[in-house]
């Protein structure tokens, strides 16, 4: 199936590609100004959900605040996981340098990907993440980055998801690095600013 999306070729010698994962209500639009502020030079594939909640994009489907639709869920990744691998064909940018950046939403499901597909992400860049499934085995995270940036006050994603998600995450091999933001569940300059230095760092 596919997905609306915007691609912007990255600049000779840059091999990451940016996976941009908007927020519930978003579009693919929303997070170029961050891509820009992150790596300019990278490749930029940003992708709409294709879930309609009264209106408003999400990349899979919930049944309350909070409570995942499960099986919509695992069916999206595979369709988001999918649609990435076309694209990579179609676009010509290296696979296994792809690197999501999402918010709430679009973080949940860049999650489920490292949940579900071993190598899908050479890294990701989490704003605002919830635990996407429990009581499942995850593939080997081995040599892959993770930034979550978390607000102390987030009333959508408690503390403690953040710190379940990175438990989860480094007892699979994942490398994570926590930014704590005294916040709520808006991003602020200063979280990008945190995920650049994680990035440059690491990617």
């Amino acid at each position: 199936m596919s997905m609306k999306h915007v691609f912007k070729k990255g600049e000779a010698g840059n091999q990451n590609t940016l996976l941009l994962l908007h927020g519930t209500g978003g579009d693919e639009h929303d997070l170029i100004p961050i891509s820009e502020m992150i790596d300019p030079g990278a490749a930029v594939l940003s992708v709409r959900g294709n879930v309609d909640e009264n209106g408003m994009n999400r990349f899979f489907r919930r049944l309350a605040e909070g409570v995942f639709d499960e099986e919509d869920l695992i069916n999206r990744t595979k369709e988001l996981k999918d649609f990435v691998d076309q694209a990579a064909e179609q676009y010509e940018f290296e696979r296994k340098h792809v690197v999501a950046v999402g918010y709430s939403n679009g973080a949940n499901i860049a999650g489920s990907l490292l949940y579900h597909y071993e190598k899908s992400l050479k890294g990701a860049a989490l704003l605002h993440p919830m635990v996407p499934r429990r009581g499942i085995d995850i593939p080997s995270l081995q040599g892959i980055s993770v930034f979550i940036g978390a607000g102390a006050n987030d009333p959508i994603c408690p503390p403690e998801e953040t710190k379940e998600l990175d438990k989860t995450l480094s007892e699979a091999g994942a490398a994570v690095d926590v930014f704590w933001a005294n916040q709520g569940h808006q991003l602020t300059r200063e979280e990008i600013d945190q995920v650049k230095a994680w990035y440059e760092k690491n990617m």
